[in-house]
């Protein structure tokens, strides 16, 4: 019901887009060029199947003379980016100072291709729609500033062997992947480890999970399966996560090696 609700919401941002901008005498080409985005942007937004950053909303509202309205709905654009149950963890995610995460399944959303997050979506069950698919993919690929931001954050990942085997879109998205993988793993503020499938010894057997450190320093703890996800912050919930992520990697490959393995893996495709 949230995803209809949101889906709903979006069309009818993008009618009033549309109806302003009709109103101000304006083509959607003559809007793009206005706002800096291309005219096959401005069409996605008015049909509900891209969600505007806030400072297109914005830019598009002074544009078109709406006098506020469609920045007032800022806010509620932006909860539509992501699914409900998500909602409060991208929020806290993007002002993290640091984030560590285990992944046993997929390769986690910040490190995601384009290609590759939109290939996970596909495979949702119940099937997620066009139009959600490309908004969530969006999203995903948005949040992933959290990368590149200034002062950069410090981030850690452990991701299990067989996340880097599983062909997810074809061979040709995960070539394209690990590729990615291998350059952000270069970068100073990132370690990335793999945990080989033959390790006797294994600390995350329960479950993929994030830690999240903020700037009033505190603590975060989240997991998440089938839609339904935990946010923990009191100390007594991190901790245990804590203390299994400093586990996992001390059981991992270094990251000199991690780079190595996925390096060799992308010589086997």
């Amino acid at each position: 019901m949230d995803l209809d609700a949101d889906v709903g919401f979006l069309r009818c941002f993008g009618r009033q887009v549309k109806l302003f901008r009709e109103a101000a005498d304006l083509t959607q080409a003559q809007l793009g060029d206005q706002v800096g985005y291309g005219q096959a942007q401005i069409g996605a937004v008015e049909q509900g199947r891209r969600i505007p950053k806030p400072d297109l909303i914005d830019s598009m509202d002074r544009a078109v003379g709406a006098r506020g309205v469609l920045s007032a709905m800022k806010e509620e654009v932006a909860k539509a980016r992501y699914p409900g149950f998500f909602r409060r963890y991208a929020e806290l995610e993007s002002q993290a100072t640091e984030l560590h995460a285990y992944d046993n399944h997929v390769v986690k959303g910040l490190l995601q291709t384009e290609d590759y997050a939109r290939a996970v979506f596909n495979m949702w069950r119940p099937l997620l729609g066009e139009e959600v698919v490309e908004q969530r993919v969006a999203a995903r690929m948005e949040r992933q500033s959290l990368l590149t931001r200034r002062p950069a954050p410090l981030l850690s990942f452990v991701i299990e062997e067989q996340v880097l085997r599983r062909p997810v879109g074809g061979h040709q998205v995960l070539r394209g992947q690990l590729e990615r993988l291998v350059l952000i793993g270069h970068e100073r503020n990132v370690e990335m480890q793999i945990m080989p499938t033959e390790r006797v010894e294994h600390a995350g057997l329960g479950g993929a999970f994030t830690l999240i450190h903020l700037p009033d320093q505190r603590r975060i703890g989240y997991m998440e399966v089938q839609e339904a996800s935990i946010l923990h912050t009191v100390p007594k919930k991190v901790s245990p996560l804590e203390a299994t992520y400093g586990v996992l990697r001390a059981q991992a490959l270094s990251p000199r090696d991690s780079l190595a393995f996925i390096e060799k893996l992308l010589g086997e495709l």
